[in-house]
């Protein structure tokens, strides 16, 4: 907050000025107590339990509130949170995104060659299926020489 000078000035009680500034506290720091903890003006007025009027003659504070929201945003802690989890939730949807792209082009590749390969060992059997002068011939075990 800048100097007393230049800060509008409240136009109600101290009691008053303390319930809203507790209330604004709790609010930033994402601990409500009678709201659901979004950072509206609406939610401000009651936490604080004020009427929204009483809460608009409050100038300094709906100035300072104005000024954290414009510094902070509008998120609160707990949405701030959550929002990062979100965007590293999706940073790893998409990475392992690409690495099932990639295993599927992997996929289609080994099945490829595996039926190339099926391919041509059903032509090899074909052929010596139509060869008959081919005959295998066992080989005999070889026992112990025998010396002469």
């Amino acid at each position: 907050m800048t100097g007393l000078a230049d800060a509008p000035e409240d136009q109600v009680s101290p009691k008053t000025a303390a319930a809203l500034r507790a209330a604004m506290n709790r609010l930033f720091e994402g601990r409500p107590q009678r709201t659901d903890g979004r950072l509206t003006k609406e939610n401000l007025y009651k936490e604080a339990q004020v009427s929204r009027a009483t809460m608009n003659r409050a100038h300094a504070i709906l100035a300072e509130w104005d000024a954290h929201l414009a510094a902070h945003g509008k998120a609160t802690p707990g949405e701030a949170k959550r929002d990062a989890a979100i965007a590293d939730l999706k940073k790893r949807l998409t990475k392992k995104t690409q690495e099932c792209t990639l295993l599927e082009k992997k996929l289609k590749a080994a099945h490829t060659a595996i039926a190339a390969l099926f391919h041509d060992n059903e032509a090899l059997r074909q052929q010596i299926q139509k060869d008959v002068s081919t005959t295998v011939t066992p080989i005999r075990p070889r026992g112990p020489r025998q010396q002469r």
